[in-house]
């Protein structure tokens, strides 16, 4: 052990002459401890929150989007469609054909998203774990076609879970101007029953705007017999969702973008990114706001072990040695911090993962989840522990250094 490191531990841990230097020691580790702490849980809760909502795409959002980088469709038969069908990472592919339309109730008119999909989609999502209703989901049987609607849009339309009365559907003829005359002539028209379920995913996005059909009434409606909007993939159990990726990218190419969970709703999460991010820059101010609380027990520490300061020179020891003693002692002093900290964040996150004492509101039912989510990622914990220490270190390092040259 080298002996800077042996004396800054002895100052650290020996008792004082004047219990004002003992007192202003624990006040420092305990700013910093608290402000690591707060770190702990506000980073942990921002985690929560984002697994909370990936949860919620999880049952409608596929595990891989394919879509195309220029365009909006492309041939079902594509060789390129073909080989990534048959990749031997792709558990369940689903064709998708996407687009906006208008659908008339009841004289009202709402343009919402209507999206095609092939029949395995329940073997790409978790859609039946997200749907109300005594019916069943289906897409379609002998003749009928039948959509499945979001929960709001089917409250917008003043509609049930199921509804008697078919939904009439229009969308735009491609590649024809609109007839002044006669304007629906210049519309493809078509209806969808009630399987007699709706879909609630709990986000705006999709349960305000969404229709689920089949892929062949979507392709009619928007005249792209044969086309697709997007692939829908789900990997094999056991492939690694980088891996996978990264794989389909290399098949496929630039011509197509590949968008796991995450990418596909980037907008909802890049919002969620630098909210956390704030959150980190402000609570590293108030923990750069307690390391300077050190200053004021090293200038003391220093005043009192004058002597002791002297006896070293006398033995050979250098400024800039007696400078990393209490430089040592500072850097000690907010790693006592930052590890009782830690300790503190990581337990009260474990409380409130096993207990929800710190609920959302008083109003049961008011909300997605009771309690604030909470969760711990090691990433985050490390970033932590050194952005403590580099707080520490930057607080004590010009002050140590002019304070040994005045005081000393």
């Amino acid at each position: 052990m080298r002996y800077e490191l042996f004396i800054a531990r002895r100052y650290l841990f020996s008792k004082k002459s004047h219990n004002a230097i003992n007192i202003i020691s624990i006040v420092s580790v305990v700013g910093v401890a608290v402000a690591t702490m707060a770190l702990v849980c506000v980073l942990s809760v921002f985690n929560g929150f984002s697994d909370l909502v990936a949860g919620l795409f999880t049952a409608f959002d596929p595990q891989l989007k394919v879509s195309l980088a220029k365009g909006s469709t492309i041939s079902a038969t594509d060789p390129r469609l073909i080989q990534l069908k048959d990749h031997p990472d792709v558990a369940v592919y689903t064709p998708v054909m996407e687009g906006q339309a208008l659908v008339v109730r009841a004289g009202q008119q709402f343009v919402v998203t209507v999206k095609g999909v092939d029949d395995n989609v329940v073997e790409q999502s978790d859609i039946e774990d997200i749907l109300y209703g005594d019916g069943e989901f289906v897409l379609h049987a002998d003749v009928l076609e039948y959509g499945v609607v979001g929960l709001r849009l089917a409250s917008r339309l003043m509609i049930g879970t199921s509804f008697a009365e078919p939904l009439q559907i229009y969308a735009p003829k491609r590649g024809e101007r609109v007839n002044m005359a006669n304007p629906l002539s210049s519309f493809n028209r078509d209806e969808l029953h009630s399987p007699g379920v709706v879909f609630m995913v709990q986000q705006s996005k999709y349960d305000d705007n969404y229709i689920l059909a089949s892929l062949g009434f979507a392709q009619r409606l928007f005249d792209a017999k044969g086309m697709v909007s997007s692939v829908e993939v789900r990997l094999r159990d056991g492939v690694s969702l980088s891996a996978g990726k990264a794989g389909i990218r290399q098949l496929l190419g630039d011509d197509f973008v590949v968008q796991d969970r995450y990418e596909q709703q980037d907008d909802v999460f890049r919002i969620m990114r630098i909210e956390k991010l704030i959150s980190y820059i402000f609570l590293t101010f108030i923990l750069l706001v307690a390391c300077f609380n050190i200053i004021g027990s090293l200038s003391m520490l220093m005043i009192e072990k004058r002597f002791d300061v002297g006896t070293l020179r006398c033995l050979g020891a250098t400024d800039r040695q007696i400078e990393h003693v209490f430089m040592l002692e500072g850097s000690m002093i907010s790693l006592v911090g930052a590890l009782v900290g830690l300790v503190a964040g990581l337990a009260l996150c474990w409380a409130q993962q096993q207990y929800g004492f710190v609920t959302m509101g008083t109003t049961e039912g008011s909300f997605i989840v009771e309690d604030y989510p909470v969760s711990v990622h090691l990433a985050d914990i490390a970033v932590i522990f050194l952005t403590v220490l580099a707080a520490g270190l930057a607080s004590v390092w010009y002050p140590v250094r002019h304070l040994c040259r005045k005081l000393l």
